[in-house]
């Protein structure tokens, strides 16, 4: 079933417990409206209370104004003459009759001329049960309750099984969401950045606005546009543009919607969703994550399997006998290399467009869009953000901008300043500061040489970045950060410069070792470790640099072919051979951290002391610091 999202989403499950409050509540209004409609009843209005003596009095005598008298229990109730109600009312205690009490019924043997004169005289007496109103209220919610209770469970048990042959007879029907004309646009302008892909997506909008344009020169509407790219850059943001530029119906839903357990669901889905599509033609499909419902197909389940089903059925109604339908698929993966190749070939996925990673320019563009309806403090640089978060996708900058405005909300501030940014870049890119954490004097002083060390060595070696930021603050899972950041965005690194990414790795370790023994070693260089080891391994396996396995790289699990002895798709010779080339590696890594620490030790000394002063040392600091360095002949590579 299609969602429109223009109208007001409908919420099955509030709107049927409303519907059973409201007829408890009715229920219970009416009982209570029965209860007073019952006392009104027993005591009527504007009935005079009298002494029975003045009752017994007037009713002995002929010339009394008492036409008839009602006895039930001890309650009387006095008709006067020229009445039709009971007008006055006496209660009689319970100890006599009335006959004891002077009260008598002189009428009541008579008969014919002899009784109406008499009647005209004396009152006539008629005596009643009382009646007991409890037991009557008693009675009714006795009974009324269960009653009520019964239609509300019965009506419930109707709309549970009106609503499951609802969803029995949508179970087929696509899920997708239907952004319509009165749904707020999204453009091109409300994308910053990502400049080349969208000259891309021109051609499509403008098909959309102009088919016969195209039409009149024999091309044909593109059938599909794959956007692929990282997490975070935008794609659905781009696919919603085009929609909004073109004008046009817009699809939306996920991949793992046509999943089902049931063989055929998924199928019937995807018909049911180029239907609706072509009703609405000309008009978009946006299938995010297809990877989810469209990866290679292989022969371990065949066609029965309910995820092959769904990705022929796709196939079909993408470049099926019917082509001209005016609908275009847009799709959006991180995972190109797993889609089937059926669905990449032209004619179904005609455009591939790479919405990649944010340059400097762009990542500008971008904060701008999203500081443009936040306060900033005069003075506040956005250009020096944009340099720092190099590698940072859409989604990064976006948070940034929030978490921004959140520290600077926390703080009390009126606008958001340079150190509210600040702290939020460095709080999405390593994690908020630890202020609960407290380190004793020898962690701190640990902490403060491992820094330093990392920071000598990234300043000495020629090809590193340069330091930008040493802290021994606790942030996220780290004792304490020297940041690198690079001068300019670069689409390739050498052999030289990696390098010098492992030694500068190592180089808290290193310090660590020269400082307090080689035995002394620690936690605190385990993610260190890591990165050193999963560098190593992608410069060997996927970039070639090794010195034995120079030009030769090695197909990932994805694509490689599987060994029987390594599991890995390559032989046991081949892994062992890796990891020699990965030690290599490290070790070269090791001693070259060794040499610069070694030859400026005296700099280490005084940057691991500024550290315990002042925990943390801005870029600007640093020059003073760092002055007198040297870089020792072995440690140089070129």
């Amino acid at each position: 079933m299609v969602e429109k999202k223009m109208n007001k989403p409908q919420k099955n499950g509030n709107k049927k417990s409303s519907n059973t409050i409201r007829s408890i509540i009715f229920f219970s209004l009416t009982a209570i409206f029965v209860y007073a409609l019952i006392l009104n009843f027993s005591h009527p209005a504007k009935v005079e209370e009298v002494a029975l003596s003045d009752v017994v009095a007037r009713a002995n005598d002929e010339n009394g104004n008492i036409k008839k008298i009602s006895v039930s229990g001890n309650d009387i109730n006095i008709t006067l003459k020229g009445k039709d109600q009971p007008t006055e009312h006496s209660y009689k205690d319970a100890s006599g009759t009335l006959y004891d009490l002077g009260l008598i019924n002189y009428c009541n043997k008579l008969s014919g001329d002899e009784l109406k004169k008499c009647n005209e005289k004396y009152p006539t007496v008629e005596y009643s049960e009382p009646v007991n109103y409890s037991d009557i209220i008693f009675n009714i919610l006795t009974l009324g309750i269960p009653i009520v209770a019964i239609i509300i469970f019965f009506s419930y048990m109707l709309r549970q099984a009106q609503s499951m042959n609802r969803e029995n007879m949508g179970f087929g029907k696509a899920k997708a969401k239907l952004y319509g004309p009165d749904k707020k646009k999204v453009t091109f302008e409300d994308v910053a950045g990502n400049e080349s892909a969208k000259q891309d997506l021109e051609e499509i909008v403008d098909f959309l606005k102009n088919p016969k344009k195209y039409e009149s020169l024999g091309a044909k509407i593109p059938r599909g546009v794959l956007l692929a790219g990282e997490p975070g850059t935008g794609k659905t943001l781009m696919a919603r543009a085009v929609a909004g530029e073109a004008n046009v119906p817009f699809f939306s839903i996920s991949g793992s919607e046509f999943a089902e357990m049931f063989v055929g669901v998924g199928a019937s889905r995807v018909r049911d969703l180029f239907s609706k599509a072509k009703k609405n033609a000309p008009s978009i499909i946006f299938i995010d994550e297809i990877d989810a419902v469209a990866h290679k197909r292989d022969a371990r389940g065949g066609a029965g399997r309910e995820d092959e089903q769904t990705l022929n059925q796709i196939l079909v109604e993408m470049d099926g006998f019917d082509n001209e339908s005016g609908v275009i698929v847009m799709a959006a993966t991180n995972r190109v290399d797993m889609l089937d190749k059926a669905l990449l070939r032209p004619g179904r996925f005609d455009r591939h467009v790479d919405v990649t990673l944010p340059e400097r320019k762009d990542r500008l563009a971008i904060l701008k869009v999203h500081f443009k309806k936040k306060p900033l403090e005069e003075g506040v640089d956005l250009d020096s953000l944009a340099a720092k978060t190099a590698g940072s996708s859409g989604a990064d900058l976006a948070n940034i901008a929030n978490e921004a405005a959140i520290t600077a909300a926390r703080e009390g501030h009126k606008t958001i300043t340079s150190g509210d940014i600040t702290e939020a870049f460095e709080r999405v890119a390593i994690g908020p500061k630890r202020q609960s954490k407290v380190m004793n004097d020898y962690e701190k002083k640990l902490t403060a040489y491992h820094e330093a060390g990392h920071a000598i060595v990234g300043h000495v070696l020629p090809d590193s970045d340069p330091v930008h930021k040493v802290t021994i603050i606790p942030r996220g899972h780290t004792g304490g950060v020297t940041w690198f950041l690079p001068p300019e965005d670069r689409s390739y690194k050498n052999i030289y410069e990696l390098k010098d990414v492992l030694a500068r790795a190592m180089g808290g370790r290193i310090a660590e070792k020269i400082i307090f023994g080689n035995d002394d070693i620690t936690t605190g260089a385990s993610s260190d470790l890591k990165n050193v080891a999963q560098l190593a391994k992608e410069m060997i396996i996927e970039e070639g640099m090794g010195d034995e396995t120079r030009n030769l790289v090695f197909p990932d699990e994805a694509t490689g072919y599987y060994t029987i002895s390594t599991g890995k798709p390559y032989s046991e010779k081949t892994a062992e051979l890796i990891d020699k080339e990965i030690k290599k590696l490290s070790d070269e890594a090791a001693k070259r951290a060794e040499l610069v620490l070694s030859a400026n030790k005296k700099v280490l000394d005084r940057l691991a002391t500024a550290l315990l002063e002042k925990e943390t040392l801005e870029e600007e600091d640093l020059p003073e610091l760092l002055k007198g360095t040297t870089l020792p002949e072995g440690a140089r590579l070129h």
